[in-house]
């Protein structure tokens, strides 16, 4: 298609939004590995998921063969609030980095949470107000989930109760306000409210705290009160579900402007926004339809991918989840104070574990200056300050228009920006005023955490 057709946004019409969520795992040849019971070492049943987890949110999770999920009405009234998202022409990067490359970004801070877990936070709240329950728990890093949830909830007349990372709940206040304003109940992690984060402080005290804690404190606090149920922000495979709408308005979007992405980018923590813009794309590939570069791009103090073990492990420090078969460090694993993003998680989404290991997509990382130097650079010339996490795929997307440049290749590029940095401005401090530091964790240190891995 002619180039300068290409507007600066691309939008599609409400008439034009996906009305269904794209299972990648029905396109699978080789399945996920499932969940396993810790207690019995077989894999979990619908019903013992449904003492953790909303029931038809269990039955997606476990659901490896339907392609195509309806989207409730109710969920597709909310979204249109703030969906369809844009695909951005980053035409000012290209032009700053004098690339023959074309920069794509599928934007998802257009909403009051600024990330794009608001997609699944209101699919998760709608089921639990269709199973009549009061109220849900869950975690969160940088807060992003948090606030969706809370936004949600709020939404639903649901009570929630978030349990966030204690370095976030000190370095982000703001964040934390937010998700009071919309009603929630925020406890930085790990905290002496639960058994386990009892636990956990006895055994590491003084600790800025993990996913991995917080998601134990909001599984205990969910099963010891009735009418409640925990949900998750990030990789299980129902999460992947709810945001393949990032990707099929992606998709959609390409289609209209007849684009062929070359390389499609996304940051990896747990693996969310990663799998979901990228799925009807993988989906192609699959299937032997089309082929892609997708790259995971995640933090070099927190590398999952990159240096972690494809393994089964539990979910949670306190080992009080089921186990699940993913690129993992170690559940005891907790990333470095002075990391200054979310990207916190141990371990890996399943499904993008099992893509990875396939070989159908591969990973990089990078240290937190490299990563903000990308962030500081898009934010004056794109006019959007973005969030440390989606920094990462700004980063990598850089470095791929810059190796364009080099070879003159004139490849289509499409990173996922999926969340603002303005809640983030105590990191972008530390950036500018030069005391930021790169940590980055020793082949010893991941194997000790390794070696304590669940022998299965």
């Amino acid at each position: 298609m002619n180039e300068s057709k290409i507007p600066y946004k691309i939008y599609l019409s409400e008439e034009e939004m996906p009305t269904t969520w794209y299972n990648m795992r029905a396109d699978m040849k080789i399945k996920p590995a499932p969940l396993l019971n810790p207690g019995t070492g077989q894999p979990v049943t619908l019903d013992e998921l449904s003492a953790i987890f909303c029931r038809e949110l269990g039955k997606q999770e476990l659901d490896n063969d339907t392609r195509e999920f309806p989207i409730p009405q109710e969920i597709l009234d909310f979204y249109k609030m703030y969906r369809p998202s844009p695909l951005v022409r980053a035409y000012c990067l290209e032009k700053k980095l004098d690339t023959p490359a074309h920069i794509y970004y599928k934007f998802e801070g257009n909403n009051t949470s600024g990330s794009h877990k608001l997609n699944s936070a209101i699919a998760q709240a709608y089921y639990a107000k269709q199973q009549d329950l009061k109220g849900v728990t869950t975690e969160t890093g940088a807060g992003q989930w948090g606030t969706a949830l809370s936004m949600a909830c709020a939404y639903l007349g649901l009570d929630c109760q978030v349990y966030m990372v204690k370095i976030s709940y000190e370095q982000k206040p703001f964040r934390r306000e937010v998700m009071r304003t919309y009603g929630a109940a925020v406890t930085p992690s790990p905290s002496n409210t639960t058994a386990v984060g009892r636990k956990i402080l006895e055994e590491f005290p003084g600790t800025n705290g993990s996913l991995g804690c917080a998601i134990s404190e909001a599984v205990e606090a969910a099963v010891s009160q009735e009418g409640y149920r925990y949900v998750l922000g990030s990789v299980l495979n129902q999460v992947l579900l709810h945001q393949s709408i990032i990707g099929q308005e992606t998709y959609a979007a390409c289609k209209k402007y007849d684009i062929k992405p070359d390389v499609i980018i996304g940051c990896a923590g747990g693996g969310s926004n990663l799998g979901g813009l990228i799925s009807p794309f993988m989906g192609e590939k699959l299937r032997g339809e089309a082929d892609y570069d997708f790259i995971a791009v995640e933090p070099a103090s927190c590398p999952s991918f990159t240096r972690g073990t494809f393994a089964y492990d539990f979910c949670d420090t306190g080992h009080v989840t089921p186990l699940a078969k993913m690129y993992t460090l170690g559940s005891d694993f907790i990333p470095s104070a002075n990391h200054a993003g979310g990207l916190r998680y141990h371990g890996m989404s399943p499904v993008l574990s099992e893509l990875y290991d396939e070989g159908y997509m591969r990973a990089v990382s990078y240290e937190q200056t490299s990563v903000f130097a990308a962030a500081e650079e898009f934010a004056r010339v794109e006019g959007i300050l973005p969030a440390p996490e989606s920094s990462h795929a700004i980063r990598c997307a850089v470095d791929e228009a810059l190796k364009c440049k080099e070879t003159g290749e004139e490849k289509n590029i499409i990173f996922g920006l999926t969340g603002t940095g303005y809640f983030d401005l105590y990191a972008y401090q530390q950036f500018n005023d030069g005391t930021m530091s790169d940590y980055i964790p020793s082949d010893e240190e991941i194997e000790k955490y390794k070696a304590n891995l669940p022998k299965i």
